[in-house]
This record gives C-alpha cells, structure tokens and sequence, in this order.
C-alpha cells in the first residue's frame, strides 16, 4: 500500500465476546479465555492497527473476580501502552461522547498515559452496568485509563445516539455504539421511535458510518431480538456483537450485505466457546476492517490458541437394533469409537502452535430411542486426560414424536411406556425429581423460583431466593388467615392457593419483582454500599410486560422509491491482495439529492462545545417528519466562533490547537427540501 494510501486509511481490529474468566475455576479449561485475549493483541500490535473495537462481552461476569481483572489489566497494559504514535484526530465532544464516565475524554490524548493502541469497547449483557452507580466493569478500566467505554444508554425512556467523530489524513469515521439492552425493551423503543441517531451537518455524505450493537441478531421469539430492517439505512457497515458464531468468513465474504437497508454486517463471534452448540464449533476468527474514505475491505485472521470443538449428532437406531442382545452395551462401544474419531481429528487440525491446548471440547448429541441411556460420568472416566470436558462429552435426548404419529400408529404408545429410564441421564432424573411425591414444590411456583434461581447465577443476587421465599410465604399466609383455615385444610388450601397464582397472568412475575426489589433494598441498605448483593439494569422493568407486535407495522418514511440508491464496486485499496472492496460513494444516487449539506448558502455553524443541545439533532428516520420549522434549531451566524479541540497527545502527527464544533442535522430538513426540488 502507498505512502499517501497508509495515511489517509484507517485500520481497526474488530472482536467481540472475549468472555475473560469463563469457567476460571476449572483446571483445565480456566486460563482459555486471557490466552486468547492475549493472542488477539498481539495481532493488534503485528498489524499495526490504529485502534481496537470490540463488540461486547469483554468479560463472562458483571463482576469478574480479582484474578480475571488483573490479567486483562496486565495484558492491556503490555500491548496497548508504548511510545507508537496515535495517528488519527477525534473531533466530536468528548464530554459528550463520554459523559457517563468519571474522566470523560479518551485515554491516548490523557498526558499522564502512554497509549499505543486505543481499545474503544461497549458493553455486553454479560458485563453490563449494575447495582449502586450503575457500573460495569468497563467503567472501571475506563476511569483506569486503558479503555474508552462508550455507547451506554443513559436513559431507557428515549436512546439518541451520538457518534465519535474520528479523522484520519482525508478519511472521516463516525463511529455508533450501543450497549446492551434488553431486547425486548430494546424492540418496543424502535417501534415506537424512541431510537435516533445524530448526524453531522458538515460534509454529511464524507463520512463512514459504522454502528456496533450487542442484541440478539436471531430471531428467539417477536420482540426478543433486533430486526436488521430497524436499523438506519445510511449506515455502512453494522458490527454485530453478542452472537458467539463466527460469519466473519461465509462462503468466501468477510461481511454480509443487506440488500433491503443497503449495509453491510459484520458479526465477528467469540473468542471462546461458552457453549457445546453447533455455532461455537466454527473456527474463531478477528476482523482487520480497512476504511479509505468511503471504501473499506475487510480481513480476517484466524485465532490459533482457542481450544478445539467438536461436535457430532447420531441416531443409535439408525446404527444398532434395541432388540438384539447386549444393545446398551454394544451402543456404549459404537460411542466410544465416535468419540475416538474426533479426538484423532483433533490431532490433525490442531495448529501447531504453542498457545494453543492440546485437549479438544468433545460433543456426542445421542438420540438413544428404543435403547437404555448408559451411564455418562462412568463413560467420560475414559478420557479424563485426552479430552477437556469429560463430564459433558455425551449429551442424550429423543426424538420427538409428532402428534400424527399416535393418530397413525395408536400402538405407539404401548412401545413408548416400555421404554426404560436410566436415572443417570440428567435430563429424565431431573423431571423424575420434580414430579415424585415428597420432591414436590407445595409453596413455591416452579416459574417463580426458576426465575430467582436464574438472578442467583445470572447476576450473583443472592438474596433472590430468600426473599422470594419470605415473599411467597408471607402471602400465603395472608390468604390462610383470610380464608380462616383449619389446621386440616392447610396443606389443601396452601395448594389450591399455588394453582391460583400460576393461572393469574402476571401474578408470578409480580411475585419475583418484588423480591427482587426487596433484595436490592436490603442490600442499598447496608452499610458497605459494594456489598455482593447485585442488580441488573433492567431489574425495574416488569417481566411480565411483552409487546404484541403482530398489529405493528413499522414505516420507514425514507422514502426509498426516490432515493436512487444505486452502488457500484470501491477501486481496490491495494491491486496485490485478493481482497473484499467495498463502496458507497456517490454511485449510490445521493448526488442526485443536491448533497445533504446544501440546504443553504450559510457557513457551517459553530456552537459552544460544552453544549450538545445547541448543535445536535435527531434523525428523521425514527420520528415524524415535523410540519413546520418552528421546532428546529436555528443559530445565527454571529454566534458561529472558532472553538479548541481536545488537547492531542504529543505523539500524533498533527497539533490540533483549535477547531470548530460538529454540527448535526435532522434529515427531515433534507426529506423537506428534496419534495421542494421534485415539485
């Protein structure tokens, strides 16, 4: 690559979902997730890259322990700190961009830091703000200086979101984040227009708009992800954090595009299997995105030191007969060889390099229908020191039988009751265990207690369970003593009193909100404000409240029949590589509309800089084009003045002593004017 080429280009490590202190405490798989981390900076530094953005899910807990924190300091502090120069300009308002954070400023333009390479990381759903102050641990490694944590939402009522405004030689990066949320809630506020995102008035159609998310990007359910079509069409690219399987390499492209909102998508995946799912087997991958002006590519490169996974599904009945003698046996043998078989391509594929363990993650999903499930601990004994998940290499299940089939086959159940059951298989022992006499939940809902149990092990809350007890009881009670119960009766009216509470819509999720709530008091109450007690951010919010969107229909009013929005195909940035290249320039129609920025023949205007309300507006996109201009922002020009830019670190290329603020424009100005022209 040229000179002038290296100094107008911008080059950025894109990862997500590094997952630091996954299963720290297990001997064997404990230190994965900081080898991989480590690995993932050391490309950094070997590709010389500009920054670092990552995607969310930096680590597996909310609150990592002190052996997890300490090596990501460490590692930042070994690769991200030196004399190198940072060579790019930011030119938004830092107070702005970061004003959730104690120090808010980015960390290489701090003078008592020495950064080389500037990490800029949101937040996931595994590490996101909780308990009192609303910190995560991204706060804490921001207020210490070694990353710039942006894109948390402040206020869930309406979310604007405000780009870091970056530029390198000719190359101008607006760069989006948003942390996680609920998706649910997340859902409702983009069909109801609660999400906008500001845009710069000044050269609008100059800059590279990347916006990085933490969402499901899978459809669960109606509102339990994020639709790609909710996103703003003037995007570039979209960084798609929170989902663990890596696309960074689907037949042969390194990005997705989305024909419909005309972006492309890059979801990077994790750095770490946390899971025995068919995603995690793909191998792991980091992004090294290019941007020159409005073209970018995007590579990728492989990570050699994350553990291998294999998984393989099989049907005994497919292989053996239930009915010849010694069948589980002879099926215990058929997995043994199964697994062998992946161990063995384990040693083939496995890179070479030193970081990387010899002990594979092994997954045998068995269908075992019509044969007696063997025991899965006494078989995982065999492979205690070949393989890293001895406990959970097989996984039985059945398959389910079709309500047709007993229509069809009314003898099917007959052969379905003589199945037996071994209790070692989890699964059935568990269902076994709740559904015995003397095991069975007389008080407590089954939803209600799952549901403390998963704020337990989610979010460390362990007053959960104990209040929902006092909870659950204390109502009990008050409707014994309503209905003046005999000492005969109690057991029966405790249990029809249970019955009624899980056929009232909502009463169970009332239930466990107020312990919740009541946990969290408790807890603020104490004198050690940092006690172990702790809450998720959207704790607050009812869990019974769903959106029933199926008479929702969300208009874009962009107007895309008019908007031209043709593409044509980047000049490579370098002729010598096989590389992905990418544009959005001015073949897609937009010179046609006169320019975003041509509105007027007045000068760019100024506006104070610690004052974002003076110079940022919402995006059309997401709100109805107003009637009239008496609502819009309108500065003089005597109120434009020349404003200092943040203080750059002595290392960069270039001084920047004073600079103008960056105005934002609402597009339903632009919508106005281009219905003006075509009249």
């Amino acid at each position: 690559m040229a000179t002038s080429e290296l100094q107008n280009t911008f080059k950025i490590l894109i990862a997500s979902d590094i997952h630091l202190g996954y299963m720290e405490s297990d001997p064997i798989r404990g230190n994965d997730s900081l080898n991989t981390f480590e690995e993932i900076l050391q490309i950094a530094r070997e590709k010389n890259v500009d920054f670092i953005l990552h995607g969310g899910d930096l680590f597996h807990e909310n609150k990592p322990s002190r052996p997890t924190l300490h090596g990501c300091l460490a590692l930042l502090r070994e690769y991200c700190m030196g004399d190198k120069p940072v060579n790019f300009e930011y030119l938004s308002d830092q107070s702005v961009d970061f004003k959730h954070c104690k120090f808010p400023n980015v960390n290489y333009e701090e003078p008592n830091f020495n950064i080389s390479i500037p990490m800029f990381s949101i937040h996931g759903n595994h590490d996101d703000p909780t308990g009192p102050g609303n910190l995560c641990s991204l706060d804490l490694l921001h207020t210490a200086g070694f990353v710039n944590y942006f894109g948390k939402a402040t206020s869930l009522d309406k979310i604007q979101i405000s780009p870091l405004l970056l530029q390198k030689g000719e190359t101008k990066l607006a760069l989006y984040g948003l942390g996680s949320v609920r998706d649910e809630r997340l859902h409702r506020m983009f069909v109801k227009k609660d999400v906008s995102m500001l845009r710069p008035k000044e050269h609008p159609d100059g800059w590279f708009n990347v916006f990085v998310l933490h969402q499901n990007r899978a459809k669960h359910s109606a509102t339990s992800y994020i639709p790609e079509q909710f996103l703003e069409d003037f995007l570039d690219l979209v960084v798609w954090g929170h989902e663990h399987e890596c696309r960074l390499n689907v037949s042969g492209e390194k990005v997705e595009w989305n024909p419909i909102q005309q972006f492309y998508v890059c979801q990077p995946g994790s750095s770490i299997a946390t899971s025995l799912s068919e995603g995690e087997t793909v191998s792991k991958h980091v992004g090294i995105l290019e941007i020159n002006e409005k073209n970018f590519r995007m590579n990728s490169v492989q990570l050699k030191s994350v553990r291998q996974f294999y998984m393989e599904d099989v049907v005994l009945g497919k292989h053996l007969k239930s009915t010849e003698p010694n069948a589980q046996k002879k099926a215990e043998v058929f997995c043994l060889q199964k697994i062998e078989g992946m161990i063995l391509k384990a040693e083939e594929e496995h890179t070479g390099s030193a970081k990387q363990p010899k002990q594979p993650l092994v997954r045998l999903r068995v269908d075992y229908s019509g044969f007696d499930p063997f025991s899965s601990q006494r078989f995982g004994q065999k492979f205690v020191d070949r393989v890293a998940n001895p406990k959970t290499m097989i996984h039985f299940h059945r398959q389910r039988i079709e309500r047709s089939t007993f229509k069809d086959d009314p003898d099917v159940v007959a052969r379905l009751k003589t199945i037996p059951l071994d209790s070692t298989c989890v699964e059935d022992m568990v269902s076994k265990i709740v559904s015995e006499d003397g095991y069975q939940l007389k008080l407590l809902t089954e939803k209600g207690m799952g549901e403390a149990v998963k704020e337990y092990v989610d979010k460390d809350e362990k007053g959960a369970i104990c209040e929902l007890v006092k909870y659950q009881l204390k109502k009990t009670q008050g409707y014994l003593h309503k209905r003046n119960t005999s000492e005969d009766q109690i057991v029966e009216d405790v249990f029809r009193y249970k019955e009624e509470r899980k056929k009232t819509s909502g009463e169970v999720e009332e239930e466990v909100k107020a312990a919740l709530k009541e946990a969290q008091a408790k807890r603020e109450s104490q004198p050690n404000g940092d006690a172990d007690v702790t809450m998720t951010s959207d704790d607050d919010m009812d869990l019974a409240e769903t959106s029933d969107t199926s008479q929702v229909q969300v208009a874009r009013g962009r107007g895309r029949g008019t908007r031209g929005r043709g593409r044509g195909r980047g000049k490579d940035l370098d002729d010598d590589r096989d590389l992905i290249i990418t544009s959005k320039s001015s073949s897609r129609g937009r010179g046609s509309r006169g320019g975003r920025g041509s509105r007027g023949s007045k000068a760019p205007v100024a506006a104070e800089r610690g004052s974002i309300t003076s110079f940022l507006k919402p995006s059309s996109s997401r709100q109805s084009i107003r009637d009239s201009e008496e609502d819009s922002i309108i500065l003089d020009d005597s109120d434009e003045e020349e404003m200092s830019n943040s203080r750059r670190h002595s290392k960069t290329s270039k001084a920047t002593s004073r600079k103008r603020g960056i105005s934002y424009f609402e597009d339903s100005d632009e919508e106005e004017s281009l219905r003006k022209r075509k009249k």
